[in-house]
């Protein structure tokens, strides 16, 4: 599991997919990993998730992207990911139930945690990392506070990153951020733009290289 870890640490960007249409997926996968962007989450409330991930499993493999579930809830929601072949599980909340389905299965969980209670329970649960969450509330002068005593857990801020900030949530410590609507626009997708996908993936990429 230590190597998809290393990959988030040196690629510092999960596109989080909520919403998209099966009809879309492929092309928005492929709109994504041709901005450098190279792990990919489609979240389990999203209609057809499984397939979506078993979809972009066969048509990107392991040599262009890692494809992860979110918004896994249970250890049912974490069964069914699996199966349909995430390599990485994300929650927005902590359970530690998934986290040891995901050692046994050798997928690696990264549960959302709020206070450093959550964040130590998770870590000593075998979770690599932790998905700080809600960021956008939280804000990365929180992530600032937390990291100080908590230095050795790499943790992922979600929510609330744009162009604006994103360098303000690494310097404050994040390992990596999740990012959704700002950094793809589902009506360009259903408007069939990919360009415009492609570039502004593209402007968090370079970015995100420079920090």
């Amino acid at each position: 599991m230590g190597s998809l870890l290393e990959m988030l640490q040196q690629h510092k960007i999960v596109a989080i997919l909520r919403g998209i249409e099966l009809q879309h997926a492929d092309a928005t996968a492929k709109a994504i990993i041709d901005g450098g962007v190279r792990l990919l989450e489609v979240t389990m409330n999203t209609d057809g998730a499984t397939s979506i991930i078993n979809s972009w499993r066969s048509s990107f493999g392991d040599g262009e992207a890692r494809i992860g579930a979110g918004t896994v809830l249970d250890i049912d929601m974490a069964k069914e990911a699996v199966a349909a072949g995430a390599q990485f599980i994300i929650s927005p909340n902590l359970d530690e139930d998934v986290i040891r389905y995901g050692i046994e299965h050798g997928v690696p969980v990264w549960p959302g945690c709020m206070t450093p209670t959550e964040i130590v329970r998770a870590w000593k649960a075998g979770a690599e990392a932790v998905k700080v969450f809600p960021m956008g509330t939280l804000g990365w002068k929180y992530l600032a506070e937390i990291r100080a005593p908590l230095d050795r857990i790499p943790m992922l801020a979600t929510g609330g990153v744009d162009l604006d900030n994103i360098g303000d949530y690494f310097r404050a410590g994040a390992c990596a951020v999740g990012m959704g609507g700002k950094l793809v626009n589902l009506d360009w997708v259903r408007a069939g733009e990919y360009e415009r996908v492609t570039e502004r993936v593209r402007q968090f990429v370079d970015v995100a290289a420079k920090l």
